[in-house]
Order: structure tokens, then C-alpha cells, then sequence
């Protein structure tokens, strides 16, 4: 259910200690608009990104068809020429396309005329300048994300003058639909669909009468009273209700934001911090962090801003909580003074795991990466880690302990302490050092006990493992446990794929019936935590899941190892399978008894 965006602004202005604050005369929305495109409304560096989801755009839309009220917008008086060009400032965002286009434009106001800058309301102007000028493009279902019109097809907003709003469960009260639509899916049904932002050129009564006689809209009631509804709340009805900061002083225009913003929709700590990082830095730290967390995105991993803080905070910062005394000027200095090492180190860091074969599905903790990010930081690895030979040792450390912390849950979404604890076996004092003279190399034992301390268990028990081969195909975790058993796959290209060794298709009811099994084994052969876990799934290098498909497990084998000219007791050997004589799908059973205990014996070497 998408909650009507109510959005609220101060009720009464709070102005103690925020500068002088007025109402304003309200505005039109084609007003608004006209001073977004003008460069008279932009937003301060403060501000986060947009992050309203297209229904909550749509039904923006049907509230003010509604006269439904829509909250007041808290702008700041900008003014003084020295407040220009102290500040950094952007420009409202217009083609939305999600993950890929999000960051706002820059906009240089050098010798800029005055404007105003947006503290509160951002979310709902950028919703209105997008349905009426812009675009949206989001994820069609159940497709891989990839920055594409066939992943991610561009949308504009269209209004049903047909009929109501449909009735939904899950949405009662709305009355106008609004749909965001791909131009194939407005071709499909023109007549019914209109396309909201070309009544923002129609603020003229003739042009906008003459528009329903020609196009037929006024042949029908509903189109004609929803249309001039529209027209109405653009063009004629002053909706857009302000107050305005009247100081050039952006500490207390800052002060009145985190007021406004502790009510209502509550400011991300992580975009606070940001922007207090950005006032500090010389340089342009939102593009800088930005454009980094872009980088890792074309490296196929998803991070976001706060990844990018924490990890700043986890190098430099003696407290690793996210809070305001944590990113004064002097505490994010050392951020900026080691930006490019830093942004080298996360890098790296992604390529290496990259090259462990994680995928953003496979990565089951990305917090579980940071005290790599610190090893590898504060040790000058970051140029060699993946490729350097000096170096395969410490790779392979650092494999063996993110297996484990991933697959034992080690570090979770919210894991300060643990991170903290972690941290101070590095070294317990800045001032002494990042890293203490004893460690040579990445210090998993001394990790591990203090893990323990902490109440997880990073001990790789009999039970553990067992729980471990009976984790289904699909599974997150199901990559990690696989990739530790064919641990020389070419995971860094991708050329391997995850396949069942037995063909998941012969173990429907109907083929296990016409096989002549007993009603015992019938059910043993069923049960999806046999022939659908990792007991009978094995990474494969692409040649030989070629050759596999639906194959017979035994013909495969027999096949597969005269093609690579060994033995069938070699080859099965290699590849943790069970000798050539269980491999026969009549003694499945026996298969599974023997492959539990040679992945249970692997598992254990490999972890403990």
C-alpha cells in the first residue's frame, strides 16, 4: 500500500536560532516549474538525492487533482555573491533512471542571478518537474539489472481520461490514475491515456478550450472535468506554499533544515554527514564519493554512499559510528587528504572479490569487506592485491577469511561493534599507528578469537558443515560453498556455471516412477534436499557444462574423461565425486552418502 504523500513542512515556523523566516505569497506549480528550468530554484549540496518511488509520484499527482493538501516548502534566500560561490549547488533532476541516473548536475553560480535553494520539498518538486517535463525509468520485473531500455525502459507520466482509477486494495481512496508509461505501452491504448506534460503548455484558457473541441476530449464528461482539473491545479491554483530563510549565514539556514527535516520524512544520517564532509572539503566531495560508488557499480557491485562514509570512517576515524562529532572538519580531514588512496583501496577491494567469482548476489555482506579495506589500505596493497605474485599468499588469506565470515554470518547489516572489535586487533591507538609492527600478514587467527569474544562462533563445527551441504541451488551462500570446492575456476571472467551433477530432471515423480525404484527410494530420490542442495551442484568450467546439460551423470564422466584423456577415477576424483561405480542413477543413494562425507572431509581442510 502506497501512503498518500502528505509531506510535511513547518505547520508554524520554528525560527529559534534559524535566521529570519517568512511566508511567502504562494505560487503556482507552472510557477515552480518556470523557476526550476530558470536556474531560480536549485538545490544546496545538503540535500539527498531523489528517491521517490513512481507510485509515490503518481499519487502525488492524484492528491492535488484531489485537493488534497500537499504541505508547505521551506526555501533558502540566496543572495549574497560570496554564498554563490562558497556553496555548491544543483540543478533538479529531470530524467530519473534508477541506479544508473541519480546524481544530480552541478550548476556553477558564478555570476548567477539571485535564486532561492530548496531545504524542504525537494522530493515533491523533483516529482512534479519530472511528470511534467521528464522522465522515469525503472526495473520491469524479473530481469537482470543492466542499463538498458529492455531492463530499464524510459517512462513518462499519463493521465486516464477514460474512466476512474480501478479499484485496488491496496490503494483505497485514489480517484485519478496516473501511470508512468513506456511510449509502446501509450501506443497500445491512445485514446486513453494523456500526457500530463503537455498541459503545462497550455496555460492559455483559448489554447486549452480548443484543445478538448479538436482532440474530442470534451465529448466525454470524465475526460473533460479530469482534464480541466489538471489545467486547474497547474496553472491557476497557488498549491505551492513556502516559507524562506531571509540570512546569507548557511549555518543557520542548515539549523532550520534539521529542524524541518526531524519531522515528517527523516533525513538520512548518512546524507547529513555527507553534506557536512562536502561543506569541509575543498574539493567536490559529493562527486568524488559519487563518482566512486558509480565505479564500483561498473564493476557490478551495488554500494551506496553510506558504504563509501563507513569505510572512511573504519580507515581514519577512532569511533566508527555514524554520528555528527564523527565528521567535524578536523575528523574528515584525513578523508580528503587520502582520498585517491582510499578510493584505490575500495577498488581494489571489489576487483579482488570480483576475482574471488562474487557477484552482487553472492556477496552476501559488503561490511564483511571492510576490515579488508583497512588491511589492504593501510599496507600499500591496493596497486598489487589482485595480481601481484608477491602477494598470492595474502590473497589467499584473505579468500579463506571472507569465505568464512560470509558463510558463518560474521558481519551482518549492523555491525558496529563486531567492525569495531575486529579494527582493534589491527592496532588499539591511531596515534601509535595503523597497523602494529607484529602483523605480517592478515591476522585471521587473532580475528577469530576476537569473534568469539563477541558471541559468534567463527568455529567450523561438524554440524556446521553438515548444514552447509544442504544448502539448496540458488541459495546466496550457495556460490561461496561451491567456489571453495572448485577453487580454480576461472571466476574472474565468470567461465564457470553452477549445475546439478544428477540432471534436475530426472527427479520429477513421473520419470521416478516409470524407474523402476521402490517406494523407499522414491522418496529418497524426491526429497529436494538430496538432488537440490550442495550434495549433487558442482561449478563447472563452461566446456564441460557444455557437454553436461541433461546428460547422465555416469555418461558425462565417462565422456569428460576420455575428452580431457585421464581416467574416470581421476577425473571424479578431482571434481570431489564419488567413484565411477555410484555414479549410476540407481544407486543415488549411495552417491549422496559418499559425496556428503568427501565434501564434509574437503570442507573441513579447507576452513579450519
Amino acid at each position: 500500500m502506497f501512503a498518500r504523500p502528505f509531506i510535511h513542512g513547518p505547520a508554524e515556523p520554528d525560527i529559534t536560532g534559524g535566521g529570519p523566516m517568512s511566508f511567502q505569497a504562494p505560487i503556482t506549480i507552472s510557477d515552480a516549474i518556470s523557476r526550476i528550468r530558470s536556474h531560480r530554484l536549485l538545490l544546496p549540496a545538503i540535500q539527498r538525492e531523489f528517491v521517490w518511488s513512481p507510485e509515490k509520484v503518481e499519487w502525488l499527482f492524484d492528491s492535488l487533482l484531489q485537493g488534497y493538501p500537499v504541505g508547505s516548502f521551506l526555501f533558502w534566500e540566496v543572495r549574497d555573491a560570496n554564498v554563490k560561490t562558497e556553496y555548491r549547488y544543483y540543478e533538479f533532476l529531470r530524467e530519473y533512471r534508477e541506479r544508473y541516473r541519480t546524481h544530480n548536475p552541478q550548476f556553477s553560480t558564478v555570476g548567477h542571478s539571485d535564486f532561492d535553494a530548496v531545504l524542504d520539498g525537494q522530493q515533491r518538486l523533483t516529482s512534479l518537474y519530472i511528470g511534467l517535463t521528464g522522465t522515469y525509468a525503472y526495473k520491469r520485473p524479473r530481469v537482470w539489472w543492466e542499463n538498458t531500455e529492455k531492463a530499464l525502459p524510459t517512462r513518462q507520466l499519463y493521465l486516464n481520461v477514460v474512466d476512474k482509477a480501478p479499484e485496488y486494495d491496496a490503494e483505497p481512496g485514489r480517484l485519478y490514475e496516473f501511470s508512468f508509461l513506456t511510449i509502446e505501452e501509450y501506443r497500445a491504448e491512445p485514446s486513453k491515456w494523456f500526457l500530463v506534460g503537455r498541459m503545462l503548455e497550455r496555460s492559455d484558457a483559448y489554447e486549452f478550450n480548443r484543445m478538448l473541441q479538436v482532440e474530442h476530449y470534451q465529448d466525454n464528461e470524465f475526460s473533460a472535468r479530469a482534464l480541466a482539473r489538471l489545467h486547474s491545479v497547474i496553472h491557476l491554483e497557488r498549491s505551492i506554499n513556502y516559507y524562506r530563510i531571509e540570512s546569507s549565514d548557511m549555518e543557520r539556514a542548515l539549523n532550520v533544515f534539521v529542524r524541518v527535516n526531524s519531522g515528517g520524512e527523516q533525513l538520512n544520517l548518512s546524507d547529513m554527514l555527507m553534506s557536512t564532509a562536502i561543506a569541509h572539503w575543498k574539493t567536490d566531495a559529493r562527486k568524488a564519493i559519487l563518482d566512486l560508488v558509480d565505479e564500483i557499480r561498473g564493476k557490478g557491485f551495488f554500494i551506496d554512499k553510506d558504504f563509501v562514509m563507513k569505510a572512511c570512517l573504519y580507515l581514519y576515524s577512532s569511533d566508527i559510528r555514524y554520528s555528527v562529532a564523527n565528521f567535524t572538519a578536523s575528523r574528515v580531514k584525513p578523508f580528503e587528504d587520502n582520498w585517491e588512496a582510499i578510493q584505490s583501496t575500495i577498488g581494489s577491494v571489489f576487483d579482488l572479490v570480483r576475482d574471488f567469482g562474487y557477484n552482487e548476489k553472492s556477496l552476501t555482506s559488503k561490511n564483511a569487506l571492510l576490515p579488508i579495506v583497512y588491511w589492504v589500505h593501510h599496507k600499500g596493497f591496493a596497486a598489487g592485491i589482485t595480481s601481484q605474485v608477491g602477494l598470492r599468499q595474502e590473497r589467499d588469506v584473505l579468500r579463506k577469511w571472507l569465505h568464512v565470515a560470509l558463510l558463518k554470518g560474521i558481519v551482518g547489516t549492523s555491525a558496529d561493534t563486531m567492525l569495531a572489535a575486529i579494527r582493534r586487533v589491527f592496532t588499539s591507538d591511531f596515534s601509535a599507528g595503523y597497523i602494529t609492527a607484529q602483523l605480517d600478514s592478515f591476522p585471521v587467527q587473532r580475528i577469530g578469537e576476537v569473534v568469539k569474544a563477541q558471541g559468534r562462533d567463527p568455529q567450523v563445527t561438524e554440524e556446521f558443515i553438515d548444514e552447509l551441504l544442504y544448502t539448496s541451488y540458488g541459495d546466496k551462500q550457495a556460490f561461496t560453498i561451491l567456489a571453495l570446492l572448485a577453487p580454480n575456476l576461472d571466476y574472474k571472467n565468470g567461465d564457470f556455471h553452477q549445475d546439478h551433477l544428477h540432471p534436475e530432471s530426472a527427479f520429477n515423480r513421473r520419470k521416478l516412477s516409470a524407474a523402476n525404484l521402490s517406494a523407499e527410494d522414491i522418496e529418497f530420490y524426491s526429497d529436494d534436499r538430496n538432488w537440490n542442495t550442495i550434495l549433487n551442484l558442482r561449478n563447472l568450467d563452461a566446456n564441460e557444462n557444455k557437454s553436461k546439460q541433461d546428460v547422465d551423470l555416469a555418461a558425462w564422466v565417462r565422456i569428460e574423461a576420455q575428452r580431457q584423456n585421464v581416467s574416470e577415477e581421476k577425473f571424479c576424483a578431482d571434481r570431489q565425486l564419488p567413484e565411477p561405480s555410484l555414479l549410476s542413477f540407481k544407486r543415488f543413494r549411495d552417491f549422496i552418502a559418499e559425496r556428503r562425507r568427501i565434501l564434509g572431509q574437503e570442507i573441513r581442510a579447507i576452513l579450519q
